[in-house]
């Protein structure tokens, strides 16, 4: 199975789910088809057996797998969900990349300078209870959360476009993640990312904030990608 590349360390779940969207909308994996055997998927991609697991029960709740029982069963890839609802025309694919592309400049930039301000103990105190409450969200409130909790992080970069650059990315890419399903081993990866982010920004570590803020949004380009494209 050389068309499925080797998963990168970092975003490991979400490298697993975009690659096999990628293969069922390419048709490698078409509508019908059983997939492979777990073993092989997982040497292909080169994760473990229960990251891919992981993958597969996310596309099976979010309608893309069928699990078939019985002598001849096994894991049957069904029909794309949105392929007669709200398909993406070339507008829609320009408008994913631009977000993408506006949201990976100017989000690494905000946490590498409030890595490098000042902060207060108060503005120290309430990031941290920003987080507290994204992990402690349940799916309907997440995301307004989680978009508040990048904000604050721009908010103490002190440059007043930057935190409204970042605002308006993440208001965008909101709008943009409410089109997938909500994926819980994505909300936990996410979690931890957040707190390595946050991490960084308060021992003052500019380049690890910077880093591992991209790393972060790569991880959400692949999901976009992968259910919207």
């Amino acid at each position: 199975m050389r068309f499925l590349g080797q998963v990168r360390r970092g975003n490991v779940f979400e490298e697993t789910l975009g690659q096999l969207l990628r293969a069922m909308r390419l048709g490698v994996f078409p509508p019908g088809e059983k997939l492979p055997a777990e073993r092989e998927l997982a040497e292909a991609l080169g994760v473990s057996r229960a990251t891919l697991r992981d993958s597969l029960a996310e596309l099976q709740s979010a309608g893309y797998l069928q699990v078939q029982r019985g002598r001849y069963g096994g894991t049957v890839v069904a029909a794309h969900p949105n392929t007669h609802e709200n398909p993406l025309d070339d507008s829609d694919r320009a408008r994913i990349e631009d977000v993408l592309a506006f949201r990976s400049v100017v989000e690494p930039a905000a946490a590498e300078l409030a890595a490098g301000a000042s902060l207060t103990a108060t503005q120290r105190n309430n990031l941290m209870l920003a987080h507290e409450a994204v992990n402690s969200a349940d799916e309907s409130n997440y995301r307004p959360l989680d978009a508040r909790l990048h904000v604050m992080i721009a908010d103490l970069s002190a440059s007043g476009m930057l935190a409204k650059s970042v605002a308006e990315a993440r208001d965008a890419t909101s709008e943009l993640l409410d089109r997938i399903p909500f994926l819980k081993p994505n909300i936990a990866h996410s979690s931890r990312q957040h707190e390595d982010i946050l991490n960084a920004i308060l021992r003052g570590d500019g380049e690890s904030a910077k880093k591992l803020m991209q790393e972060h949004l790569d991880g959400t380009a692949t999901l976009l990608r992968g259910f919207l494209d």
